[in-house]
């Protein structure tokens, strides 16, 4: 065990940030966090975009569902997968990239250099005693997030990420069992045995919601996702992508 391990098994999402700022230096140190992630045979596909524009943050957390930490942070990253710089790269080498640049291949490797990026910083920011949470709801209305800020074709908008003192310490939901999650030689497919630990897990999470919310939820995990997951979201996706540059081959 390390104050690194610790950091990281720490983690948890805080909703609410003091009416603090983070500086320069610490927006800088975080950003070089997040470019010291590894990246796919250095192809750097992504991008971070800084809001600190009031106005601009308040537009962005409309976008993404009406939540107020959008609004009111130390300070709001954008996290966007990012071939633009490789189309420009591709004018000044005088060599054809469209093939690859709209390939699944290379979709893929910008999702994973963002996500890799993402988690860096979000890591280094925990570090400091500052609080994160990812914003996926950037993604309810990506062409309203192109408008506000200002992007190019083949950048897409992935997840915004808050940053700040936090105001309030939220409790660390807990994870699914280390037997779900890692498998030793192969894949395990023992239904039975998933049923049982699920069934475990779910004990888990109801007692969980019903101790934070004071017995006014007691959401199994299960029940919670089946919801979720029964109505497809965002289903303009594929076709913004493609829109975009990204996957059409």
């Amino acid at each position: 065990m390390n104050k690194t391990i610790e950091t990281i098994l720490n983690h948890r999402s805080i909703r609410k940030y003091k009416n603090t700022p983070l500086s320069d230096d610490q927006i800088d140190t975080l950003v070089q966090s997040a470019q010291s992630a590894s990246t796919s045979s250095f192809i750097q596909a992504y991008s971070i975009i800084g809001v600190k524009d009031p106005a601009k943050k308040k537009k962005l957390a409309e976008l993404a569902g009406n939540q107020p930490y959008v609004e009111e942070n130390g300070h709001l990253f954008v996290f966007c997968a990012d071939l633009h710089r490789h189309e420009i790269l591709g004018t000044m080498e005088e060599v054809k990239l469209e093939d690859s640049l709209e390939s699944t291949e290379t979709f893929m490797v910008s999702l994973i250099d963002v996500a890799l990026a993402a988690q860096n910083l979000v890591i280094a920011a925990e570090s400091m005693g500052l609080g994160t949470c990812y914003i996926g709801g950037i993604r309810n209305n990506l062409e309203g997030v192109e408008e506000v800020l200002d992007i190019p074709k083949r950048v897409i908008p992935l997840f915004g990420l808050t940053v700040g003192y936090p105001a309030h310490e939220s409790s660390q939901k807990p994870r699914l069992p280390k037997a779900h999650i890692y498998h030793e030689e192969r894949y395990e497919q023992d239904e039975e045995k998933y049923l049982k630990e699920l069934e475990a897990y779910n004990e888990v999470t109801s007692s969980y919601y019903k101790e934070r919310t004071g017995g006014k939820r007691e959401d199994t995990w299960t029940a919670q996702m089946a919801n979720m997951l029964h109505t497809p979201k965002r289903t303009y996706m594929k076709e913004y992508i493609e829109k975009k540059g990204f996957s059409n081959k």
